[in-house]
């Protein structure tokens, strides 16, 4: 679809509004917007809800990325209800103002839900990036699950980042000629950051642990994981760090469901440095040293690959089981002996270590931006 704006050349100019809303959906759509900016046939527009804030703006401004828009949504103990309420009311006399070919949304946060509604009821088309990515649990992740299926169903482009993720939305009834797989933009990201120049902040977190140490990093954030999961892992994390081998780094989430457990039971001890939030470029390159990492994150089970580091998913279920079949990724959940056994194995047994280190990324070649904007600017 094109526009009907015209340049001066007699060139068609295609109008896209991107739509952000936190820092996962900025690192993977930073190098989509940066590509479309430098394309000359099309216009577009950033429109941030702020979902998250400050953790959101930190990646803009690492790609010189300006917002046309602002809802400032976020507030303390915002429930998804009430991000979705803002958002779509917020992000309607936008659209209605700037009329946009395509409205481009990224992956399942409760932004892009709403923003997609919004835009499918002024009869905009949608781009999903990241599309079809299902565990069939709508309780796992939640409200991920549910906001990505209800998303995919709505939108008119689906860039799904793997053909499992294609299978996954063709089986759902969605029409073959709107999927596109392209690889998933977090993998260009991850290429352009790790070639930067390491952080004074890296620098200070690595002074503080001993040379002959191992580095496990750790993060949990995820809402399923509040209260007794949660729990579950503090107990595995003092346990492992009885050991004299390793040091655990964890970044810790700012929701006081996650920081004043952990803060309470963490802090202060031996061989465990729990830090604040870090940004970007320090924690990837801290992905880069650590010798195996613990996560609930979605985002840092198709990292940890590309950097050859393997990864306990501290989940039930996955959406990127390439990592799984791959094997560079295991599914320890929370429970805590489960988890401790786990390690254990990577630590003492070094062929198990090996065999999780690929040389290939299941999540795409670093190349997916690049195939979105053409895809886009193939649209008639």
């Amino acid at each position: 679809m094109w526009s009907t704006q015209i340049r001066k050349y007699g060139r068609y100019i295609l109008n896209i509004l991107t739509v952000i809303g936190t820092r996962p959906e900025a690192v993977k759509l930073a190098p989509v917007v940066t590509a479309l900016m430098e394309n000359t046939n099309v216009n577009v527009s950033v429109l941030v809800t702020a979902q998250h804030r400050e953790m959101l703006d930190e990646v803009l401004d690492m790609f010189d990325i300006v917002p046309d828009y602002d809802l400032d949504i976020m507030s303390d103990n915002q429930t998804p209800t009430d991000v979705f309420i803002q958002v779509l009311n917020g992000i309607q006399p936008i659209l209605v103002q700037s009329k946009p070919d395509w409205l481009l949304v990224q992956g399942d946060t409760t932004t892009v839900l709403a923003s997609t509604i919004a835009a499918a009821y002024e009869k905009i088309p949608v781009g999903h990036i990241e599309a079809g990515l299902r565990t069939y649990d709508r309780g796992n992740p939640f409200p991920e699950e549910i906001n990505r299926v209800l998303t995919d169903h709505a939108a008119s482009l689906h860039f799904a980042p793997t053909i499992t993720d294609r299978a996954a939305l063709l089986r759902e009834g969605i029409s073959n000629h709107t999927i596109h797989v392209t690889g998933n933009t977090v993998v260009d990201t991850l290429n352009t950051i790790i070639s930067r120049p390491e952080s004074p902040s890296l620098r200070t977190i690595l002074s503080n642990i001993e040379d002959d140490k191992r580095l496990i990093l750790v993060t949990a954030h995820r809402r399923e994981n509040f209260g007794e999961p949660l729990q579950r892992i503090i107990v595995a994390l003092l346990q492992l760090a009885k050991r004299e081998d390793i040091h655990i780094v964890y970044p810790v989430h700012p929701n006081p469901n996650i920081n004043k457990p952990i803060k309470e039971l963490l802090l202060n001890q031996s061989n465990i440095s729990v830090v604040e939030p870090l940004d970007y470029l320090t924690f990837t390159h801290l992905m880069k040293q650590s010798y195996l990492i613990l996560t609930d994150s979605g985002g840092i089970q198709e990292e940890a690959p590309g950097l050859g580091i393997p990864v306990l998913v501290l989940r039930k279920v996955t959406e990127r089981t390439e990592a799984v079949e791959q094997g560079t990724a295991i599914m320890v959940g929370t429970d805590t002996e489960k988890i401790v056994k786990s390690v254990t194995l990577l630590l003492d047994n070094k062929p198990s270590y090996k065999a999780m280190i690929k040389s290939v990324n299941p999540f795409g070649d670093g190349n997916a931006s690049q195939r979105i904007v053409s895809i886009l600017l193939d649209q008639t």
